[in-house]
């Protein structure tokens, strides 16, 4: 009786066992994860702006309102050009790009995403249609004298200014004027910034960008171009051609150089210093008359006669 029992409760024991081991054996099915969120690559910030309407300058002069702390109200960026870049002049589709990439994450900016998020395809074309409106400034170029290297002698900014002009065939580098135009003002068709007067900083970080060849971007061709631009440039080169734009800025049109000659004209000459006048030359007769209407000299007066003596 009693081994029977002992058998009973070993075989409860191994049973109890044998049942832990199978619980922990058995697969557990998890709770049910929410469906995945998928979405059209079409269905983006960028493919957005094919279904807007020209941008309303008017519209973008009320949105503007929340660029002007950083970009100014024109779109300058005057009061700290170290570190915002200019948008004034900026073509309205280009403008309206870069805002699209912003918002979407294709374009990475701690700064800008915010200010870009809440913005529709259509406010994005009417802020690019206002500060295109805008007249763009410029600032100096670098003169100072290359020291060392295969451009010493010339001019930091001439350097660039080659580069912009005549790019380099030999290395394959295309002139940039051929796309952002010589005033560097950009081009409208394909949505080619304007360079012109763009702070030396910002453009050459972004040519720096363009070197590494490493975009987030969805639809990389317009990346691609600068890319393949980029890549043969030395540091120099960046610096150089960064300059040169900072400086680069449109001459005045016919109407208003004609405006700026008519201005001068109208306004009085410089006084000249009395030592510089010339004195008007006369002739002999002039002389004569003048030497008539002089008074004649008063006569010397007689000497008081001796006082007489006693």
């Amino acid at each position: 009786m009693r081994h029977a029992r002992a058998i009973g409760i070993a075989g409860l024991v191994v049973i109890a066992v044998g049942a832990v081991a199978f619980a922990q054996s058995t697969v557990q099915p998890l709770p049910d994860a929410p469906a995945v969120e998928t979405r059209d690559l079409d269905d983006n910030a960028v493919a957005e702006l094919t279904k807007t309407t020209h941008g309303d300058p008017q519209k973008g002069a009320q949105l503007a309102g929340a660029c002007a702390a950083c970009h100014g109200l024109d779109g300058n960026a005057d009061a700290d050009p170290s570190l915002y870049p200019r948008i004034a002049g900026q073509s309205e589709r280009y403008m309206a790009r870069q805002l699209a990439l912003f918002k979407s994450g294709e374009r990475v900016n701690a700064i800008m995403q915010p200010f870009a998020m809440p913005l529709s395809a259509q406010d994005m074309r009417d802020l690019g249609a206002h500060f295109a409106q805008q007249t763009s400034g410029a600032g100096i170029a670098d003169d100072a004298v290359v020291d060392a290297g295969p451009y010493k002698g010339l001019k930091f900014f001439e350097v660039g200014q080659k580069l912009f002009r005549s790019g380099d065939t030999e290395r394959g580098i295309p002139a940039c004027m051929a796309c952002h135009g010589p005033a560097g003002s950009g081009n409208p068709g394909p949505a080619y910034p304007h360079v012109g007067g763009q702070q030396a900083w910002y453009s050459s970080g972004r040519l720096y960008t363009y070197r590494e060849g490493q975009s987030s971007e969805d639809d990389k061709h317009l990346f691609n171009v600068m890319a393949a631009v980029a890549k043969s440039l030395t540091d120099e080169e960046i610096e150089a051609v960064s300059s040169y734009m900072q400086g680069l800025h449109a001459r005045p049109d016919p109407t208003m150089l004609a405006a700026i000659e008519a201005q001068a004209a109208s306004m009085p000459a410089p006084a000249v210093p009395a030592e510089e006048q010339a004195v008007p030359a006369t002739d002999a007769t002039a002389d004569e008359a003048l030497e008539a209407a002089e008074p004649a000299p008063a006569a010397d007066p007689a000497p008081a006669p001796a006082p007489e003596t006693p």
